[in-house]
C-alpha cells in the first residue's frame, strides 16, 4: 500500500489531534471538517478499502464505533450525525487507506449533505441479484 497521510499520522510524522487510540484503531478530528466534532477512525492496519481490511481489525473498528459517536454526540451537543466509509474514487475516496467519519449534523445545516436518487428493486431481479451476492460470501 502506498503512504498516505494516514500513515504518516500513524508513524507520528504529521500532528493530529487525537480522540482515541489502541493497538488497533486512532481516532482523530478532521483537518477539514463538514461540521464541528467531524472524527476520522482508521485501522492501524494499512488496507485502501474495507473489502481488504482483515475481519480482526474491522471488529476493532465495529467495536469502538459507538463509542465513538456517543463521545462526539456527547461533546458538541448535537442530536444527529452520520457514519460515512468510502470505497475507491467513484465513490468519493480520497486517502487511500480505510477511514469511517463520524459528521454530526446539526440545524444550522451543517454536516453531511446527501442526495439520494433511490431506484426500484423488483422481486424478480431482486431475488436474483441477491442469491449472486450470497454465492459469492467467503
Amino acid at each position: 500500500m502506498a503512504e498516505t497521510i494516514f500513515t504518516k499520522i500513524l508513524a507520528g510524522e504529521i500532528p493530529c489531534h487525537k480522540i482515541y487510540e489502541d493497538e488497533r484503531v486512532l481516532a482523530f478530528l478532521d483537518i477539514g471538517p463538514l461540521s464541528e466534532g467531524h472524527t476520522l477512525v482508521i485501522p492501524k492496519e494499512p488496507a485502501e478499502t474495507i473489502d481488504r481490511l482483515s475481519d480482526a481489525a474491522a471488529a476493532a473498528i465495529g467495536r469502538v464505533l459507538p463509542r465513538l459517536s456517543r463521545a462526539v454526540m456527547k461533546a458538541t451537543g448535537a442530536a444527529s450525525f452520520n457514519v460515512l466509509q468510502n470505497n475507491g474514487r467513484a465513490a468519493h475516496q480520497f486517502v487511500d487507506h480505510v477511514h469511517f467519519h463520524i459528521i454530526p449534523k446539526f440545524d444550522d445545516g451543517s454536516g453531511l449533505e446527501i442526495a439520494w436518487n433511490a431506484g426500484k428493486l423488483d422481486a424478480t431481479s431482486g431475488a436474483a441479484l441477491a442469491k449472486r451476492i450470497a454465492d459469492c460470501v467467503e
